[in-house]
């Protein structure tokens, strides 16, 4: 009997965004602990479930979670980025009827120290694949002072991003989480809901999976298939990847995409890929934050595809 680690992020939600599909394939692309990916499979017991992760240690945890829902389940392994593309070229794609990406670190990934993501980590890694060559250690003790700026700035939003980066530089090589979060704590925000370090380890970690880039080729390849009636569901933890998605689903609604200086309008004003489900970000409700307290940064935002 497997011990089941942790709830899934805005669980409910999901399914209610899932609940009209009545068969076809549904594709994980973070699935984890496969918390989510179960949950749809019992929901919606006519559809194909197809999983993405690229980290072994949660697809040999997974493949053992599902193997009762037989062969309605394939678990791939890989980039979701890059995953996405081998689906759609595999699969018709008038099958795929939803997709869901939790974007970010998972916890399995939070949970177990030995990967460098928890602040209390005695390793410097933040690798989501664990065969990946970037690893923490390597943006912390060898990258420049402007590239370390530049990550702190872009992707961690810290005002202070100069200093930060000359204390780095200054007191390295650092060889822990626990060490650099412990060392740099004096020179970064404090709130009171998350931990003063939080910021610096998002944006080094960002760098070392390439989160961004990540869920912006995600979403380019999903543009480009042109779904029919497919539901797009996607979740993020910060405002940086929920302003990639809030942004992508404003573009895919337009229906005119001539230049603003444009005079009329030339491009046939039918270029609209569907419509916007949720004009605000889907939130978790007040008993799911307090069954899970990392479901607080948690925002869904979906989109119905539907290129007909």
């Amino acid at each position: 009997m497997q011990n089941i680690p942790h709830i899934p992020v805005l669980y409910r939600e999901v399914l209610e965004s899932f609940k009209n599909i009545e068969d076809g394939i549904i594709i994980d692309c973070t699935m984890g602990y496969a918390g989510h990916s179960s949950m749809i499979l019992e929901a919606n017991p006519n559809i194909q479930l197809i999983a993405i992760d690229q980290d072994q240690t949660a697809i040999d945890f997974s493949t053992e979670r599902l193997v009762k829902y037989g062969k309605r389940v394939r678990i791939k392994k890989g980039r979701f980025s890059q995953v996405i593309k081998e689906i759609l070229e595999e699969v018709d794609i008038q099958d795929i009827k939803g997709v869901l990406a939790d974007i970010g670190v998972s916890s399995l990934q939070l949970d177990q120290k030995d990967r460098g993501f928890s602040y209390e980590s005695e390793n410097l890694d933040m690798r989501m694949d664990k065969d990946a060559v970037l690893t923490a250690s390597k943006v912390v003790n060898e990258y420049s002072q402007s590239e370390l700026e530049y990550i702190l700035l872009e992707y961690g939003e810290l005002r202070n991003y100069k200093k930060i980066a000359d204390e780095i530089i200054t007191n390295r090589p650092f060889s822990s989480a626990k060490n650099l979060s412990d060392a740099l704590k004096p020179h970064m925000p404090h709130g009171k809901k998350i931990h003063p370090a939080t910021l610096l380890m998002q944006a080094i970690r960002i760098e070392v999976n390439n989160e961004l880039g990540e869920l912006k080729s995600l979403l380019k390849s999903l543009e480009e298939a042109r779904f029919s009636n497919t539901i797009i569901s996607v979740i993020s933890f910060h405002s940086l990847e929920d302003r990639i998605v809030k942004q992508t689903f404003l573009e895919w609604k337009k229906s005119c995409i001539c230049p603003a200086e444009a005079m009329r309008c030339e491009c046939g004003n039918n270029n609209s890929l569907g419509k916007v489900l949720s004009k605000k970000p889907i939130m978790a409700k007040d008993d799911e934050l307090k069954e899970n307290v990392r479901s607080r940064s948690a925002k869904m935002r979906t989109f119905n595809m539907d290129v007909s």
